[in-house]
């Protein structure tokens, strides 16, 4: 059994001293294990030198640094085609930024849009000075014969009746009513009705006629209808050519006139949000500020940086000043709705006689009005005539105290002028009745500054009338250039328009917008119906001439504003 021991037992080691000796004899194999790396050897991480070249690798340093041959080749027709496309692409991105700065109808619509807006500027301007002239004409000839007003104002007022009746349709009473009712139409042929450039020059003649013959009338509605008229010049009907829209231009228009005739072009801002986008969203933000701030350039180029009623440093303390914002503001909204729904009723026709004498004899009616005009401005001592700009401006620099019936007797002339369509806005005159107002309760309310309860006044009263409180703050301010009455007076705005709103649920300008715009469509409408006269010789000359005959069916009526008939009902 030990005989059969199987061979593959493993032998016992040798001793160490056998293995040292060996392996110093034995010669050196070759292994796969690398040596230990020197210095030299290190990674350029460590040493911050290149690590030289591979010995294993078959390349030479030249070959290694050669180009490819996809890098040393010509470009490829798709690789060209790519590089085109991508420039092409840059040159549209910048053709996209710099077109804008490049095209000259870029620059033309631009330039008409400043070109008019200085023109609606120096329209206003120059009214404006005209204005003055013809107030200060009319209180040079009543200052030395005071009854010649007696002869002037029936003359005067019946002139215009006719002339604006006859040849200017479109030019009576106030403007802002006829610059609503463009906006709020879509037919370019009614808006001409209503604005143009014929209309307000013969605005501008016609309102100083006005001054001149002692009416109570205003620059500032007027001023408004020609900067409409004005900037709707630039409206066109094809869409490649059109600036803005009509509707945006008119309400750019419309701020513009208010910015250049009162010197206020936040006001001028305002009005066109408040009043002239009551009803919808204003959108004209970029043709608004440029017809706004370049017509107060212009009027800051020709009249200075005047305010309109000089720098008044009147103010109220709290808590006293809480009555008479309260007073103002209640007394303020109570007349001025009161005076809204008169003004809104005469516009609908007088009753009796009178109204029949109104609408037959409308020249004689006009003189009549004069007359009474007249009247009142004899009984007054010569206050009520014109705008009543002088008389409250010395009333709030206190050179001189208004009578107490002068708010009754200014409220009287501004319906005699409204009754008789002539020409002439009630805007100004506004602010005079709410300075006669603020000095009534001046007297009431003992203690109290007087200038500031008269500036609370006049905001009051126009808040009211107009139903704009926002716009009629922010044109007291800008008149006054008094910011410490700011939050007095938008108090005294806010209760007013509060109180007016019961009295009168409609605007006074839109309710007398949709009666224009009414005229305005039927005008247009008649002039479509009209038969076309028949060539010369088409008939014989012993044959009857052709008439017309009618459509069968029903006539069709004039196209009318569904705003119209809802205001209607409101009212």
């Amino acid at each position: 059994m030990a005989a059969m021991t199987p061979m593959s037992t493993a032998p016992d080691p040798a001793p160490p001293a056998q293995l040292d000796a060996a392996t110093a004899a034995a010669p050196p194999a070759e292994t796969s294990v690398s040596p230990a790396p020197q210095a030299s050897d290190r990674p350029a991480l460590e040493t911050g030198e290149s690590p030289p070249p591979d010995a294993s690798d078959s390349r030479t340093p030249e070959a290694s640094e050669s180009p490819t041959p996809e890098a040393s080749s010509p470009p490829t027709a798709a690789g060209i085609a790519a590089r085109g496309r991508a420039f092409a692409r840059l040159l549209r991105g910048g053709r996209r930024y710099a077109l804008p700065w490049l095209s000259l109808r870029r620059w033309r619509v631009r330039l008409l849009l400043v070109g008019a807006a200085l023109l609606a500027g120096l329209i206003a301007i120059a009214f404006a000075i005209g204005a003055e002239l013809a107030i200060a004409t009319h209180a040079a000839l009543i200052h030395e014969r005071p009854w010649l007003t007696l002869l002037i104002a029936p003359a005067g007022f019946a002139a215009l009746a006719w002339v604006s009746r006859r040849f200017f349709h479109g030019t009576e009473g106030s403007g802002i009513p006829q610059a609503i009712a463009a906006s709020m139409s879509d037919d370019g042929q009614v808006r001409r009705q209503l604005l143009s450039l014929r209309i307000a020059l013969a605005k501008v003649f016609l309102t100083l006629g006005g001054l001149l013959s002692g009416a109570s009338v205003g620059r500032e509605g007027p001023s408004v209808q020609i900067g409409a008229s004005v900037m709707h010049l630039l409206a066109s009907r094809k869409r490649h050519r059109r600036i803005a829209s009509s509707r945006d231009l008119i309400v750019a228009g419309s701020g513009a006139g208010i910015a250049a005739a009162f010197n206020t072009p936040l006001g001028g801002i305002m009005f066109a949000i408040e009043e002239m986008c009551r009803y919808r969203a204003f959108q004209a933000n970029s043709t608004t500020l440029t017809a706004v701030i370049f017509a107060g350039l212009m009027s800051l180029a020709v009249l200075g940086n005047y305010t309109y009623f000089g720098r008044t440093l009147a103010s109220l303390g709290w808590p006293d000043g809480v009555w008479p914002v309260l007073a103002c503001g209640v007394a303020g909204g109570l007349l001025g709705g009161i005076f809204t729904r008169v003004l809104v009723a005469s516009s609908r026709g007088l009753p009796g006689r009178l109204g029949r004498i109104a609408e037959g004899q409308p020249v004689a009616f006009a003189a009549m009005c004069g007359l009474l005009t007249a009247l009142i401005g004899l009984a007054s001592g010569g206050v009520t005539y014109g705008t009543g700009y002088a008389e409250s401006k010395a009333a709030l620099e206190g050179s001189a105290a208004l009578p107490v019936a002068f708010t009754l007797m200014k409220l009287a002339v501004i319906w005699l002028v409204f009754a008789s369509r002539i020409p002439g806005g009630i805007f100004a005159p506004a602010l005079a009745v709410g300075a006669g107002l603020g000095s009534d309760l001046a007297l009431l309310l003992p203690g109290e500054q007087d200038a500031a309860i008269l500036v609370l006044g006049m905001v009051a009263f126009l808040a009211a009338m107009t139903q704009t409180p926002i716009t009629s703050f922010v044109i007291v301010m800008e008149m006054t250039a008094n910011h410490q009455m700011l939050l007095p007076l938008m108090a005294t705005a806010v209760v007013a328009h509060g109180v007016a709103r019961s009295v009168a649920p409609v605007p006074l300008y839109h309710a007398l917008s949709h009666p224009w715009l009414r005229r305005a469509e039927k005008r247009v409408h008649e002039k479509r119906q009209r038969p076309a006269h028949p060539p010369e010789g088409a008939q014989g000359a012993g044959a009857p001439k052709a008439t017309a005959e009618p459509a069968a069916g029903p006539t069709p009526a004039p196209p009318s504003s569904a705003d119209a008939g809802a205001a209607d009902q409101r009212l």
